[in-house]
């Protein structure tokens, strides 16, 4: 089977997982450790999370992380695991959509078959690119990998919510420009408020993505209003970092190992891996 078609397949069972009303849950992983055991446990895809990678790392979030760096590291979580696995891409580590383009293609190459692509600007004048700007670089993402004939499920992240841009008139006006120019999903953090995720669940043609944490609804609250996928971002790997605080810090001021008490076994985890 070429590699081509192997893609292919996954980017097909990838995007049948979005289904409204029966989310896909993502535990979103950072390395090829964290990424088997979110498969191990029974997730039917895993997705990265930028943020976590990037720490992983030793890089700050938010545009900081060099696309080679990054996609060596989803290409080590997709040899590790059989299920489909989604990056997480940022801006598209690129400055215009040519380079979002080659970005996709790097990203097939290292055997993802989903992206995030977000919206969102650091460094510059406004916080979200313009709508037109960031409409070239989804269809850049798209067209590219048309062309290598992977349906490639490309997941729009618009953070008018995550960073105070706009309410659900704005994310739903990004929306739809975005699906227009080949984005497959709508991905939306901050938005976990029931009657704002309804709205945008409603408003929004195509399959909706929220991100969820500690106060926000339960999975099966969100699948009754419409969400196709359920993401926990980075919070997994912050609550991964606190337990090697917490860990340093007790050994470190009282000499004990309480808190390391209830980690995995050291063969569990090996055999995983082997």
């Amino acid at each position: 089977m070429t590699n081509q078609k192997i893609l292919r397949d996954r980017a097909l069972a990838f995007r049948a997982l979005h289904v409204p009303g029966r989310p896909l849950v993502l535990p979103n992983a950072w390395d090829a450790a964290s990424a088997r055991l979110v498969e191990d446990v029974g997730a039917a895809a895993v997705a990265t999370t930028s943020a976590g990678l990037a720490w992983a790392l030793g890089v700050p979030d938010g545009d900081r992380l060099d696309r080679d760096r990054a996609l060596e590291a989803v290409a080590r979580i997709t040899s590790t695991v059989a299920v489909p696995v989604s990056a997480d891409i940022e801006s598209g580590f690129a400055k215009d959509p040519a380079g979002v383009a080659d970005t996709v293609l790097a990203v097939l190459a290292a055997g993802a078959v989903g992206v995030n692509i977000e919206d969102a600007l650091y460094g510059g004048e406004g916080v979200l690119r313009p709508v037109a700007e960031q409409a070239e670089r989804i269809a850049a993402a798209r067209e590219a990998a048309d062309a290598e004939g992977v349906p490639l499920f490309v997941n729009a992240r618009i953070d008018t919510f995550l960073r105070g841009a706009g309410g659900v008139d704005a994310t739903l006006e990004r929306a739809a420009a975005f699906r227009a120019a080949g984005a497959d999903g709508i991905f939306v953090p901050g938005a976990v408020e029931p009657g704002t995720v309804k709205e945008l669940a409603d408003g929004i043609d195509g399959p909706l993505n929220v991100l969820v944490g500690p106060g926000a609804p339960p999975v099966a609250e969100l699948a009754a209003l419409g969400v196709a996928r359920v993401s926990a971002g980075s919070s997994v790997a912050l609550a991964a970092y606190a337990v090697v605080r917490r860990a340093a810090r007790e050994l470190l001021d009282t000499g004990t190992y309480d808190v390391v008490g209830g980690g995995l076994g050291y063969g569990e985890l090996n055999s995983l891996l082997g």
